[in-house]
């Protein structure tokens, strides 16, 4: 059952893969603002995910975030989230997120999240290959 309060946490080891030049996000050798918030989604993601019941998934549909320290490949990097809302519907999570190096905050801000049934969602994906 979905609470608010529920956490998530990753880790990861900045590598070269995750660098804005190699992400198209700048000419700098620093963690990527892109990869930086998908790891966030990541973690909101899976904090949630066993919890939805059979069938069910989210989609992020809000990232409102500030990137505001850079980060060296080789570096860790924490990310957390915490469940700050729940809609009054019930389908939309409002989350807090974080990331911090080994050197402290380096991201912070909310990410919403709409619960969705997959397959329905899937099927509504594929239709619009139909529509064009």
């Amino acid at each position: 059952m979905l609470n608010i309060g529920i956490k998530g946490q990753r880790e990861i080891t900045v590598e070269e893969k995750d660098l804005a030049i190699h992400v198209g996000s700048g000419t700098v050798h620093v963690l990527a603002t892109p990869m930086m918030i998908a790891n966030m989604e990541y973690t909101a993601a899976s904090s949630v995910e066993e919890l939805l019941g059979e069938g069910k998934s989210t989609v992020g549909v809000q990232v409102n975030v500030s990137h505001v320290a850079a980060t060296p490949k080789g570096m860790k990097v924490s990310f957390d989230s915490e469940l700050l809302e729940i809609s009054a519907n019930g389908k939309i999570l409002t989350f807090r997120v974080e990331a911090h190096d080994e050197c402290g905050l380096i991201g912070e801000g909310t990410h919403q999240r709409a619960i969705i049934d997959r397959e329905r969602f899937d099927n509504k994906a594929q239709a619009k290959l139909e529509q064009k």
